[in-house]
Parts: C-alpha cells; sequence; structure tokens
C-alpha cells in the first residue's frame, strides 16, 4: 500500500445517492472512501492531537476533538447541547450568548429514526439528513418542528418516556435492524405523547411546537458487504495501527475485516491513510 494522505482526522462528510456515498477527511483532503470496498486500507495514528478550535496540541481530545481549555470554555461543548432541557440562557449563564442565539434559537426538528430500531431524536434542521446518516439509520421521519434547541429538548423528554433516545450502536453495526412503519409509530406515539405536548403548547404557543402530518419517510442504503458478525472495536489510544480488508461504512463507523473504528471519536487525531 502507498501513502495515500495524512493529517488531522474530522468527521466523515456523506452524501445520499442510491447508496450513502463517504469521504474520509483529513485537514481539507478528501478520500473517496466507498471506492475503497473490499480492498485493504491501514490507518496509522501519529502521535498527536491539536485542538479543532484553537489548534493547540492536547494529549486528550475532549467532546471529539477539543483541548481541556476550549471543552470547559465553549459554548458547544456545554451541557446543555448533550441535553438541550437544560439550556441556561434564560439564567445569564450561556457560556457565548451570540454563538447561542445564531445555533439554539432556530428551528430545530424532533424525528423518529430507525438504527437499532425506532427511537427518538433531535437536530437543527441545516443537519437533515446529516444527522441520520451520522447515526446509521436505514430509516428516518421527522415529526415535530419547535422553534428553539430548549423546546426540542422538552419535546424530546416527552417522547422518551415512551420510546428510546439510544442507539444500540452494536446492533447498528451488525445490521441487525428490520424496517418498521414509522407512519405508524408516528401516530401511535402522538396519540401517548398528547398530553405532554398539550403542556408544551400552553408553555409556549401553538404555533411553537408544529405537528408535521405530510412528512415522509427517508429511507437510507449504506455501502456495506458483509456486516460483523462479532464486534471488535479499534482504539487509536490503546493501538495506533488499524488495517485491514475495508468491508463497509455505516454511520461514523469503518467495518474492517478485523474490527471496527468510530472515526468521529478521534476527531482532530493526526492520521496517516494508506490504501
Amino acid at each position: 500500500m502507498d501513502v495515500i494522505v495524512q493529517g488531522a482526522l474530522v468527521k466523515m462528510p456523506a452524501d445520499i445517492g442510491p447508496q450513502v456515498r463517504y469521504q474520509l477527511k483529513l485537514d481539507d483532503q478528501l478520500i473517496d472512501l466507498n471506492s475503497y470496498l473490499g480492498k485493504p486500507i491501514k490507518l496509522t495514528y501519529q502521535g498527536q492531537i491539536n485542538c479543532t478550535h484553537c489548534g493547540r496540541k492536547t494529549n486528550k481530545s475532549f467532546a471529539q476533538g477539543y483541548c481541556y481549555p476550549c471543552f470547559k470554555k465553549l459554548p458547544q461543548c456545554d451541557l446543555c447541547i448533550m441535553s438541550p432541557e437544560k439550556c441556561h440562557y434564560d439564567q445569564g449563564t450561556c457560556r457565548d450568548p451570540s454563538w447561542g442565539e445564531q445555533f439554539c434559537f432556530q428551528s430545530h426538528y424532533v424525528y423518529l429514526a430507525n438504527s437499532s430500531g425506532v427511537k427518538v431524536g433531535i437536530t437543527r434542521g441545516t443537519q437533515i439528513p446529516t444527522r441520520w446518516i451520522d447515526q446509521g439509520a436505514i430509516q428516518a421521519l421527522p415529526i415535530l418542528r419547535v422553534d428553539t434547541r430548549f423546546q426540542s429538548g422538552l419535546a424530546e423528554r416527552v417522547f422518551a418516556e415512551h420510546v428510546t433516545d439510544k442507539t444500540n450502536w452494536r446492533a447498528m453495526l451488525k445490521g441487525q435492524v428490520e424496517s418498521v412503519d414509522l407512519y405508524a409509530e408516528r401516530d401511535r406515539l402522538l396519540q401517548l405523547c398528547q398530553p405532554g405536548l398539550v403542556e408544551l403548547e400552553d408553555r409556549f404557543g401553538l404555533q411553537a411546537i408544529q405537528r408535521l402530518p405530510d412528512a415522509e419517510v427517508l429511507s437510507l442504503k449504506f455501502p456495506v458487504l458483509t456486516y460483523p458478525s462479532k464486534i471488535t472495536s479499534f482504539n487509536f489510544d490503546k493501538n495506533p495501527v488499524v488495517e485491514g480488508v475495508l468491508q463497509g461504512i455505516k454511520g461514523q463507523y469503518l467495518l474492517l475485516d478485523s474490527g471496527v473504528i468510530n472515526l468521529r471519536k478521534f476527531t482532530a487525531y493526526q492520521i496517516e491513510f494508506c490504501g
């Protein structure tokens, strides 16, 4: 194998087509990963991590690519990013109010996705369908549009009383997922969640929580030749070399005949790619 490119690892960009098309991104360099299906590849960690925000060298990556000082001060690393219902903007303690106004005070969607079974999730409109690809969902359906990220977190909590908000990543990678009728699931859950949704409408106004009866299910097909029967996970922190025949790509995982690796977990790691 020849050295193709090296640089800081970035979340894999992906495009929808008859099959999801992935690229490996190292700094600003892009490699068409789908063309390597069925071929041997090798990724080698070079022993250096540079914060994706400030560029500082760091011995450990926090929140997928940040050094510890940035992790502690940046708004995109705050607790409310993972738990939007814990937004504290109205308390005057937002780490960066201008950032919050740009990213959190815009339309968000509550959706159902089928990645390891039906789950509920939230995303900004600009992240559709990227969010679903990153989760390895074979189906997805928006069910609500809300005015803010905070409201989406509260709505998600209402649905999470009746359906999981987590993905079983091992089941997702093994391909143990059957198609389901997401329209029927939407209707069932909306009925169960009606009291909680009415409370949110009373709190924020009828227009703030909008149901999406005309939304359509999006089906996704991932480039996988063979699903693994047993999951062995690679970790650059424990072994700097990951190599094997590329058998598939799903979510942000590479599926090799030797094991799987979640590339997003290692954002900002300096990597050499050979293929």
